[in-house]
């Protein structure tokens, strides 16, 4: 299937895997793929961000995607559907973090049994790139562009599409956006 991503697809790919390795990550996951698209510049994915979410907002997003890490990557639907339950997912991490640190359940910390040279990625993250190729036929388009990558993200559920949406970043939106430069 890498065969069918273009060079900017591609960068992202790249991108997120040293985005993974940088915060010591022992898999490639969704939030790796959405940071390496917010690095992107001069592509229709990164034309879209910026249209969508100016730099003035991103700390924002980041912010959020790193709050949402602390919670173990818990959507807010999880989150409230756990409160329904009694249980309330804020005092559990403050209760981890107080114990064995700060970002315990991001599930970020190097893994010394990590020997394979190359960050694998995780389910959720192929699966967002699986669904990358399909709407990419969809769209009709021979090859999967590092827009694709941005539409697939907004539709694979969890909590970087929650961050997404919640920054005005939706699969309509972006495809609006990526029209509208594709027709410009």
């Amino acid at each position: 299937m890498f065969e069918r991503f273009t060079k900017a697809a591609r960068t992202v790919v790249k991108g997120a895997v040293e985005h993974a390795e940088r915060s010591g990550a022992t898999v490639v996951t969704p939030e790796h793929l959405l940071l390496a698209l917010l690095d992107g510049e001069g592509t229709r994915a990164s034309d879209a961000l910026r249209a969508l979410c100016p730099p003035e907002r991103r700390p924002s997003l980041v912010a959020a995607l790193t709050g949402a890490r602390r919670r173990a990557g818990l959507s807010r639907a999880d989150e409230e559907a756990l409160a329904d339950l009694g249980i309330d997912v804020g005092a559990i991490v403050a209760r981890v973090e107080e114990t064995h640190g700060e970002g315990a359940l991001a599930g970020d910390r190097r893994d010394s049994g990590w020997r394979s040279g190359r960050r694998s990625f995780s389910r959720e993250a192929k699966t967002v790139l699986e669904k990358s190729l399909r709407v990419a036929l969809a769209r009709k388009d021979r090859e999967i562009g590092d827009e694709h990558i941005l539409l697939a993200l907004t539709t694979t559920g969890g909590f970087v599409a929650e961050v997404l949406a919640d920054h005005g970043v939706t699969y309509a939106s972006v495809d609006t956006a990526v029209s509208g430069a594709a027709t410009a």
